[in-house]
């Protein structure tokens, strides 16, 4: 039993203090990266294109780790993984919240009546504005006090990331144009992800023979 407590606590300490480190400046480097970018007005020859495209980018791929967190705990056996969900999760909302905010300052310059004009008439960003309305109470609701008081409805509510990834990448698979095969990759990494958490549904309100 002290062995197993041990060994417990060795795996909690390496996801948080090895893991944890490693996955928060991986998803942070795209950020600063931008940040720096500006500094040194070196983001290409469009950069309000390149703000918006790289936090868009960079909000699915949180989302997907984010998603891909539960499915990895069970495969490789190991709970203690989930202590990163919640930091991985509020970096979808950092991210999100960059990408729709870069949207209003440099593509309808604060224009707040030609951003609900956008919203309503380009299906595209009604799609990625629902998930990011989605992704609020989500982002509001991530700490233990709210994990406590919720109880079984925080499970409930969390569960809306599943619709919003489904949404994150139905908006990146309809603004683009050309290249599809990015937005492939994206569609094929959510199917796995979504037909495990599915399959692992079914079989849990299967009734035993």
């Amino acid at each position: 039993m002290m062995k197993r407590l041990i060994q417990l606590r060795k795996s909690r300490n390496f996801v948080r203090f090895g893991v944890k480190p490693i996955l928060f400046f991986w998803l942070f480097a795209a950020g600063l990266d931008l940040i720096l970018g500006i500094i040194a007005e070196d983001l290409g020859p469009d950069p309000h294109e390149t703000l918006l495209h790289t936090t868009g980018l960079w909000a699915l791929n949180s989302l997907m780790v984010t998603l891909a967190i539960t499915p990895l705990t069970k495969w490789l056996n190991w709970p203690q993984l989930a202590l990163v969900r919640r930091m991985t999760g509020l970096f979808v909302f950092f991210y999100v919240s960059a990408h729709f905010w870069i949207f209003i300052q440099f593509i309808v310059a604060f224009d707040w009546a030609e951003t609900l004009s956008e919203i309503i008439k380009r299906p595209y960003i009604t799609i990625g504005f629902v998930a990011w309305l989605m992704l609020i109470p989500l982002a509001a609701t991530s700490t233990n006090a709210m994990m406590r008081k919720l109880g079984r409805k925080w499970k409930q509510l969390h569960k809306l990331v599943y619709l919003i990834g489904i949404l994150a990448v139905w908006h990146f698979t309809w603004q683009v144009k050309l290249d599809l095969v990015e937005p492939a990759i994206y569609i094929i990494i959510l199917i796995i992800l979504l037909g495990w958490r599915d399959i692992t549904e079914r079989r849990k309100t299967k009734p035993a023979k």
